[in-house]
């Protein structure tokens, strides 16, 4: 198209806005390993969490391929490095294995399950790019001693109660509802989240969950504590957690409850 005569050509230089967009966006951070999936041919689609970046998926170029496999395995704490064009696009991941949590998990079905639930649980929990820097502290020193087995529910657990309370579904453990009192805690409602005496609970006592004493200072030498632990837990997480985006607690979950409940079950005495 020829210019019509005394009309000047103007080149307007890209805005800065529009020079970001053209730029890649991407981060390298530690993370952990929470979800994989496969898609296409050899490839996977991988939910990894960090500190600063929370909950984010990428395509993992691969990573359903027996070479790479190894890496991307739910529990594994990896460098890992996402890229994309597009700050809202799926993006690329790549990693480099850290510590193989998945692997040193596998010899122990109890070990194994508690990886599992947590993983589940913090991929289907966390809003996606929403940083909770506490709950990814908390599993990235959790998942290293998960061998140690059956000592490490209480801290499963507490975990737990860290992950409602960074959603803003905290339970109120420090003293009873009813009375005020700080002592003989032993009970939490199921509706309100708050600790409940034992002497206060009453006549609603079957309908209150059980508090195990590990999660207000005592101590958790008992399966029954582990069982009631999750119980309790597994409560909030799914009617708040979970329920709230109308999504089940995951099964992962389920089966590590349904794991220690045996455990519990065969405890007791004939």
């Amino acid at each position: 198209m020829t210019p019509q005569p005394g009309l000047a050509i103007q080149f307007v230089p890209p805005t800065v806005a529009t020079q970001e967009a053209r730029a890649k966006v991407e981060w390298d951070a530690p993370a952990i390993v929470l979800d994989v999936r496969p898609y296409g041919e050899g490839d996977a689609v991988a939910t990894v969490m960090t500190a600063e970046h929370g909950s984010h998926r990428g395509l993992a170029r691969g990573g359903a391929a027996r070479s790479r496999a190894a890496v991307w395995q739910p529990g594994n704490l990896v460098q890992a490095r996402w890229v994309a064009r597009l700050a809202d696009q799926l993006g690329s991941l790549t990693a480099e294995l850290v510590h193989a949590g998945a692997a040193l998990a596998m010899d122990d079905p109890l070990a194994l399950a508690m990886l599992s639930a947590s993983c589940a649980v913090a991929e289907g929990a966390l809003p996606e790019r929403e940083p909770h820097p506490r709950v990814f502290e908390g599993l990235l020193h959790l998942v290293p001693r998960l061998p140690l087995g059956v000592a490490m529910l209480p801290d499963l657990i507490r975990w737990e109660t860290m992950l409602l309370a960074d959603l803003g579904y905290g339970l109120d453990l420090g003293r009873c509802a009813i009375t005020g009192e700080e002592a003989g805690l032993a009970w939490v409602s199921p509706r309100t989240g708050r600790a409940v005496s034992d002497a206060a609970a009453g006549e609603w006592r079957s309908r209150l969950l059980r508090l195990p004493s590990f999660l207000v200072g005592g101590n958790a030498a008992e399966p029954a504590d582990w069982r009631d632990g999750l119980r309790l837990t597994g409560h909030f997480l799914a009617r708040d957690a979970f329920g709230q985006h109308h999504r089940p607690l995951p099964s992962a979950r389920q089966m590590l409850y349904d794991r220690v409940e045996a455990l519990a079950a065969e405890s007791m005495p004939d």
